[in-house]
């Protein structure tokens, strides 16, 4: 999302304790750098966190998180997520829970649940993990400033914007 200058690529797993950490301290500046104009945000939300869920929370929240981006709603799904991360090592939430809070954030169109119930963009969380992996992600959140690596920190991602920005 957004136009800008800078790419900006997150790398998150929305199970992640660090990744919840990460939207909280950095996507305001982040969303205000959209709203600038000075960056194009991409996230990429990952599943390495299945191996420590009862139910593959991480690839279904992810999967959820693309229904809610074909409804235009993806920030804001991505912040109700996160508000809303379950403990590791169970299921996560349920796919009613994940519908529910695609409506919580206005998501009205019959599409978005029925897409999460199919489970239409189930393969899409692997397979960012696995072209993920291949760029040298090894962690999240990690985080790309026209595609080199920088700390998931909001002064370094401030920095690497004014510095191509200069």
């Amino acid at each position: 999302m957004g136009v800008g200058a800078v790419d900006i690529d997150a790398y998150t797993d929305f199970q992640c304790p660090f990744c919840k950490q990460f939207e909280q301290t950095t996507g305001p500046l982040l969303d205000r750098l959209v709203a600038d104009r000075a960056i194009r945000l991409i996230y990429h939300p990952m599943n390495l966190l299945d191996s420590v869920s009862t139910a593959a929370y991480s690839t279904r929240a992810g999967a959820a998180s693309g229904a809610a981006a074909d409804a235009g709603r993806f920030r804001e799904y991505t912040r109700v997520l996160f508000e809303n991360q379950p403990p590791e090592g169970g299921p996560g939430l349920s796919d009613g829970e994940l519908i529910e809070l695609g409506q919580e954030t206005g998501i009205t169109d019959p599409a978005f649940a029925e897409t999460i119930r199919t489970g239409r963009y189930l393969p899409w969380p692997p397979y960012v993990t696995e072209r993920a992996i291949a760029r040298g992600v090894a962690g999240t959140p990690s985080v790309f400033a026209n595609s080199v690596p920088i700390a998931a920190r909001p002064g370094a991602i401030l920095k690497a914007v004014d510095a191509v920005l200069a």
